[in-house]
């Protein structure tokens, strides 16, 4: 609904399931953690109170996968929503199935978790179609922890169920320190299935943001952003106009690893590379500083900050490359501007500018603008001029390029 979609619409098409008696479909402005978003109900019509992983009740039937397809493939829907749905199901089952040893059509589900997962597959799927979404990507996705009640007994978070679609295509994950279940099996299989890659976003300009809200209060905010764009390189717009989203749980704050480790019996020459080794394995910054240690040694002390995901390659880094016997490491949450490259022109050639910006009411506040070293040094190197001349250059034709108005 934040990002367009009507609710009436949903509502309609989900009464072709021939379930809407079972459930109230509703949605409401909310604020997590002072940040506005869309929460939407499934307020299921029944005695029992809804859990994740709650036990069926004796009164409860349940509902094997041939009766979810059934349902699925006699609703009416439009014939994506049909394929998306009946894929995300066969995998959430096909998990379900490899977790307790039986064959996915032997899986059922309970006559609550069946509704709400109904609802939540085939309306998610409803409201893609409905934007004309053509590819979508993920951001790797928080493991969470603690443990859950499910019809089983207690079970770990995350709950093996998640485990196993996340192993079925190699998802990247990392932990925030939140010790709350994250990811559900229903959101794991969405993702899971409708996600063309995970990782790092696609080079696109930005159409639209949708914010969905989780009902938990969390240390960050319990939002789930959908941007929607068109596919670009390096904010040129590309040919074909193809429609893309990217769902990412990542807020203005975002967790980072940090690494430390102090050295003082390593040859210099070889922390050039280790910077070098550490870049290409994707951490995110790495420097030095000079200090004293034990017995009056001068050393340095190296710091590597990374994402989660790569905590564990950034220390098998330092272990293999540098002569350290001990590493330290700590979570922490730091504020990131928007970031995006744009290409400007110099009578030298292109160069690339980054551009950082915030939100600033309801637009971006432009707060920095860097050429990029490479391309000033390339340049510099090329015409015989110096660095600090071709930066300026490019400097001013992008504020040309922004402002019109400037001779």
């Amino acid at each position: 609904m934040a990002a367009g979609v009507p609710l009436e619409y949903l509502s309609e098409k989900l009464k072709g399931l021939g379930i809407d008696h079972e459930y109230r479909l509703e949605s409401e402005p909310v604020h997590r953690q002072g940040q506005l978003a869309t929460k939407v109900h499934v307020n299921l019509l029944t005695q029992a109170h809804h859990h994740d992983h709650a036990e069926p009740s004796d009164h409860e039937h349940s509902r094997h996968l041939a009766d979810i397809e059934h349902l699925i493939t006699t609703a009416g829907l439009p014939s994506q929503v049909v394929d998306w749905s009946l894929a995300i199901f066969r995998n959430l089952a096909e998990a379900e199935g490899a977790v307790h040893g039986m064959a996915p059509e032997t899986v059922h589900f309970h006559e609550v978790g069946a509704t709400d997962a109904l609802v939540d597959i085939v309306g998610t799927c409803l409201g893609l179609d409905w934007l004309g979404i053509d590819r979508l990507y993920c951001s790797p996705l928080p493991t969470g922890g603690g443990t859950v009640q499910a019809a089983h007994g207690r079970l770990p978070v995350p709950v093996p169920a998640v485990l196993k679609l996340w192993e079925s295509r190699q998802v990247p994950i990392y932990s925030n320190g939140i010790d709350r279940e994250l990811v559900t099996p229903t959101g794991a299989a969405i993702a899971v299935t409708l996600a063309t890659q995970f990782g790092l976003p696609p080079a696109m300009i930005l159409h639209k943001i949708g914010h969905g809200a989780g009902t938990s209060e969390l240390a960050i905010p319990n939002i789930l952003r959908l941007w929607i764009g068109e596919a670009s390189e390096f904010g040129i717009q590309l040919q074909g106009r193809d429609p893309v989203t990217l769902i990412n749980d990542y807020p203005c704050q975002e967790t980072v690893c940090v690494i430390e480790t102090q050295i003082d019996d390593l040859n210099p020459q070889v922390i050039g590379y280790v910077f070098e080794v550490l870049f290409n394995a994707g951490a995110l910054d790495v420097f030095t500083q000079a200090i004293g240690m034990k017995k009056s040694r001068p050393g340095i002390l190296l710091t590597v900050i990374c994402p989660p995901e790569k905590l564990t390659v950034c220390e098998d880094i330092l272990f293999r490359e540098t002569t350290t016997l001990g590493i330290r490491h700590f979570t922490q949450q730091r504020t990131i501007l928007q970031r995006e490259i744009q290409r400007v022109e110099t009578k030298y050639g292109k160069v690339r500018v980054k551009v950082a910006s915030r939100a600033s009411g309801v637009q971006n506040a432009i707060a920095n603008v860097q050429p990029e070293y490479e391309d000033c040094a390339a340049i510099a190197r090329d015409y015989n001029l110096s660095w600090r001349e071709v930066h300026q250059l490019a400097l001013d034709a992008w504020y040309r390029a922004n402002n019109p108005q400037l001779p």
